[in-house]
């Protein structure tokens, strides 16, 4: 950041000198943090500062607000410099239209991918200050000035400059602060981002050492024989100031024309949906909540963001795309009622308030979920709609971690790999490493958490109702969409509403599985009638047994072994089970006792009947968010915003202060006018406190819960559909080799890919599936497509030379489509394919002569030797080229009859207690750590059945039989029963030898 500052002193101004100094946002380049440089410019006495970060204003709002904190009025501008941080020229805004003159030059490069010019365009709110002259003094525009440094000021008589007294300022870059590792640090900055070792530094790449507070006296003194340099600084800055407001007016205000065209809109498409919805049924209570939350909204002014949010899925609804609407937004009627999302608050009895109230100082957030293949399309809609001036995607700042750290500043100090690899393992360890370790890590820990470069959130956007240009700059990022100078965080300090456009894998799978219904069967499925879907018996069954591979969010095996564990057969209880899986709530043993009292739900006492009529459903055990605001509202009677502030205090999102200790007063206060005992208050407050960091928006299981129980619907009754959109998008929590094996599991045939029936997806053809070209490993996506596209025009391919006469493809190419059996239609084996491909290729290469055949090429004639396949040629084949065989894994288990004794999955329930022997291939390890911080491990395996089971693996047994990677287990141990759900605790584990792959003499 740039500053300027003037010193106030009495009731005069006395002029010092201007100061441009830049913060860590200056990236790979500043060191100070906005913080630090506010504070260091208050310390000094300042009355004006300036920023102006190199080609970057992401933390413009809170400099803003801290410079106004401290008294020191704000002035912003930007540091122009070239990609490689040569200097071009600082701007400095005159006022908040200056700030967009400098933005848009900076957004107007960075998003036409152009090098900024040497000289700016002509600005009218904004002055330019030039390092060096890039044209003639005489040709400066009345807002161009040329800067003097105090060192500089001594060769102005000899330079000709001094004709031109009123084109000179004087200025003092402030990069850091004035100790010689401040300096070192920041040479290690630009060692980082040139990638080159710290001893080949230019020194034209870093800021000068004297790029540091100077002490006024001595600024004084440099600048003693040109008092005018600093007069002139004066003028420039007293012409400079930012308004920069904050506050929901930055937002798009209206959707229609005005406020009351807009509460009116609202009124109408919230009404019209709740009798879609609800039909005979919208009696009172929907029609009392409807007008309850409809009169918070207009007194919010969140109209236009329902109304704009509503727009979105209109177009997407039209364009048929799917979504799912979540987050805390599914709390409230008029969403449900505008479809923006699918989870009926009333049924649920969610809270309004735990989305808006009049409490709450941070805008709502509704969260939409679309496919990854559809959100860009969705993007796209909203910036044609809004304008590209007006919407942008939220930036996240990426930042140095400490083994990162560790490695760059390895390399920065030119040490070997291993040795930067064991620091950054061992970063507690550095006096027994490399002698410069030491160096490395002091570094690392001043650079730690710097910004490192802008990224792109995961989906928040902005809709802002002056171009973005007033509130920050826009940067090009690869996928097209301009992202802003700015995070979540900064954006809410601004004022602004986030959209939360989200891209999940999951929607994929149901949408596509629902097109391929339509194509193989010819049958519309409506994966939206809900209370069909949970009341479905086999989808019920499916749930109870866990049996979810591939479904939305419960098919990890923590999921599915707590489903078990549950008996969970319901949409509510699906939807608490989506919310007690988190960790917070599993570590706090909370899990542990709602699994209890569900087995048992007579065999406790609730502290207060108010948790039995609140939180009846969950046995009294505080599973969501809402259940803190729902029992300091009942329980104790605070408001139902008051209620939700307290939660957002207690969950640390907000700093603990004046607001926490009123409401805690309130509470206890509360608690004794009704009669309850210092104990139950204390022990009621404590559960609320301990909760209220971990818990789980109800709103946002409910909407999991949906997606899972589509997910299920769909696998259910069309598993082998299912299965493949699984696979063609993207899979879930397993590897792609998995689900293959689950759609093998339920009686699809696999295949591997065919050049006469395969695309570059997955495809499905009755109950056959066809392995997509997309998964051979180094076949090149281009010639799939050709493939495709040249089978698609002429027809299957006839045999081998018909084939290598249409699809031009290098010979590595061609021999990967061999070798995975991509052409065994022509009824040879891989060998003579080999052999014909050769000598084809041969032929034809030497009668060409790159001239045209005349007459269709025939293959030549030759007399093959017997060379026969092996019975597991392709599976190897497959092994090599997939990652995975197409078979079950065990074929290629050596001396398969010498484990027949082991126990199977299916029987491990009945075996509880016992030591037993199970053949087991490995799916997935999960590692954690035990209160003592020893390492252990939970591992998940198929057995020879294709079934899934479960291990644990504690720290002593893993210290000595730890888990090898891939490949097939002999598992011993003793089988445990937790609620019913299996898990064989290991006491030892033996990877077991395959078979050797002969093809290459090693059998």
């Amino acid at each position: 950041m740039e500053q300027v500052w003037i010193l106030s002193s009495g009731e005069r101004e006395e002029i010092l000198v201007m100061y441009i100094a830049q913060t860590y946002f200056s990236l790979r380049f500043g060191l100070l943090s906005p913080e630090k440089l506010v504070l260091e410019a208050q310390k000094r006495g300042l009355s004006r500062l300036v920023l102006a970060d190199i080609n970057n204003v992401s933390c413009v709002g809170e400099f803003v607000m801290r410079c106004r904190q401290a008294g020191i009025q704000p002035i912003l501008g930007i540091d122009f410099r070239t990609p490689d941080y040569r200097p071009l020229y600082y701007g400095i805004a005159h006022n908040d239209e200056g700030f967009r003159e400098l933005t848009e030059l900076l957004s107007r490069h960075s998003l036409g991918g152009r090098p900024l010019p040497a000289v700016p365009p002509p600005m009218r709110h904004a002055s330019i200050i030039y390092r060096k002259r890039p044209k003639a003094i005489e040709h400066f525009r009345p807002n161009e000035y040329l800067g003097i440094r105090a060192e500089d000021a001594s060769r102005l008589r000899s330079s000709g400059l001094l004709a031109h007294r009123n084109k000179l300022v004087a200025y003092q870059p402030v990069s850091f602060l004035s100790d010689q590792e401040d300096y070192e640090t920041h040479r290690v900055l630009r060692a980082i981002d040139q990638n080159t070792l710290i001893s080949k530094i230019d020194v034209d790449d870093c800021a000068r050492p004297s790029d540091f507070f100077v002490e006024s006296g001595d600024l004084r003194k440099s600048y003693s024989t040109y008092p005018f340099l600093l007069k002139n600084a004066q003028r420039l800055l007293a012409r400079s100031a930012i308004a920069l407001p904050a506050g929901k007016q930055n937002n798009r205000k209206h959707f229609s024309g005005s406020a009351e065209d807009d509460f009116a809109l609202l009124k109408k498409l919230a009404e019209s949906g709740c009798r879609a919805r609800y039909g005979k049924q919208a009696g009172p209570q929907v029609q009392e909540r409807l007008e309850r939350e409809l009169t918070v909204i207009k007194q919010q002014g969140f109209c236009p963001y329902y109304l704009i949010t509503w727009d979105l899925i209109r177009y997407a609804h039209e364009a048929g795309f799917h979504y799912v609407g979540r987050g805390s937004g599914a709390n409230s009627l008029v969403a449900y009622a505008l479809r923006i999302t699918d989870v009926d608050p009333l049924a649920l009895d969610l809270y309004f308030e735990r989305f808006i109230n009049e409490f709450r100082s941070s805008p709502p957030d509704f969260d939409i979920d679309f496919s990854w293949r559809e959100r860009d399309e969705v993007l796209d809609y909203l910036f044609k709609r809004y304008g590209s001036e007006y919407v942008g995607l939220i930036a996240t700042y990426s930042t140095f971690q400490l083994r990162a750290c560790i490695r760059e500043l390895g390399k920065v100090f030119g040490l070997p790999k291993g040795e930067i690899d064991l620091m950054a393992a061992r970063p507690e360890d550095f006096e027994a490493q490399h002698e410069l370790a030491s160096e490395v890590f002091k570094y690392a820990l001043r650079i730690q958490h710097f910004p490192s470069h802008l990224n792109i959130h995961a989906g928040g956007v902005l809709i802002s109702e002056r171009p973005l240009c007033y509130h920050t700059a826009l940067q090009a990022m690869p996928k097209g969409f301009p992202i802003v100078h700015m995070d979540m965080y900064h954006a809410e300090d601004l004022g602004f509403h986030k959209f939360d456009i989200l891209s999940q894998r999951g929607l994929g799978h149901i949408k596509e599985a629902v097109e391929l219904v339509k194509k193989q069967r010819g049958l519309a499925v409506d994966v939206h009638d809900l209370d069909k879907i949970t009341r479905d018996p086999a989808v019920i069954e499916r749930l109870r047994s866990a049996q979810c591979i591939g479904c939305f969010y419960i098919e990890s095996p923590a999921m599915r072994g707590l489903l078990t564990k549950l008996r969970c057969e319901t949409y509510p209880g699906l939807v608490a089970a989506s919310s007690i899986i988190r960790p917070g709530v599993s570590r706090s043993g909370m899990m542990r006792e709602y699994i209890s009292r569900s087995h048992a739900p007579h065999s406790f006492e609730y502290p207060h009947p108010i948790f039995e009529q609140e939180l009846g459903d969950t046995y009294g055990v505080m599973v969501y968010q809402e259940d803190v605001l729902r029992i300091a509202h009942h329980f104790a009677g605070l408001g139902l915003g008051e209620s939700d502030v307290l939660r957002r205090l207690m969950s640390g999102k907000k700093a603990k202060g004046d607001a926490f200790e009123k409401l805690k007063d309130k509470y206890f206060d509360n608690c004794r006018k009704r009669g309850y005992s210092d104990e139950l208050a204390q022990e009621v407050w404590r559960q609320m406190e301990s909760f209220a960091g971990y818990s789980f928006c109800k709103a946002h299981s409910a909407s999991f819960a949906v997606e899972s129980f589509q997910s299920l619907y769909l696998k259910t009754h069309f598993p082998h559909e299912f299965i493949v959109a699984v696979i063609n998008n993207g899979g879930g929590f397993y590897r792609a080799e998995h689900y293959f094996h689950e759609a093998r599991m339920q009686g699809a045939q696999l295949h591997a890919p065919c050049v006469n029936h395969s695309e570059l997806a997955t495809t499905l053809d009755g109950t056959d599936i066809y392995v997509g070209f997309g998964h051979i490993l180094g076949f090149e996506q281009e010639y799939a497509r050709r493939l495709v596209a040249e089978r698609n025009m002429g027809g299957p391919f006839r045999d081998l030379v018909d084939f290598l006469e249409r699809v031009h493809l290098p010979n590595t190419q061609c021999d990967l489509l061999i070798r995975i059996g991509a052409l065994r239609f022509t009824g040879r084996n891989k060998y003579g394919l080999m052999w014909a491909k050769n000598a084809w290729i041969g032929s034809h290469a030497a009668s060409c002569d790159n001239q045209a055949d005349l007459f269709p090429s025939t293959e030549p004639s030759f007399e093959l030797p017997a060379l026969p396949d092996h019975p597991l040629d392709q599976s190897f084949d497959e092994l090599e080229l997939l990652g995975f065989t197409l078979v079950s894994p065990f074929v290629l288990l050596r001396d398969p009859e010498r484990y027949a004794h082991c126990l199977m999955a299916e029987d491990l329930s009945e075996r509880a207690g016992q030591m037993v022997e199970i053949v087991g291939y490995y799916v997935c390890a999960k590692s954690l750590r035990t209160r003592k911080g020893r390492p252990m491990q939970f591992g998940t395996w198929v057995d020879r059945s294709g079934r899934f089971f479960d291990s644990v693996h504690f720290p002593d047994v893993l210290q000595h039989t730890p888990i090898r990677g891939p490949g097939i287990y002999l598992l011993r141990g003793r089988v445990t029963l937790d609620f019913d759900f299996p898990q064989l605790e290991v006491s030892e584990l033996e990877l077991l030898p395959m078979v050797k792959d002969g093809r290459y003499g090693e059998e």
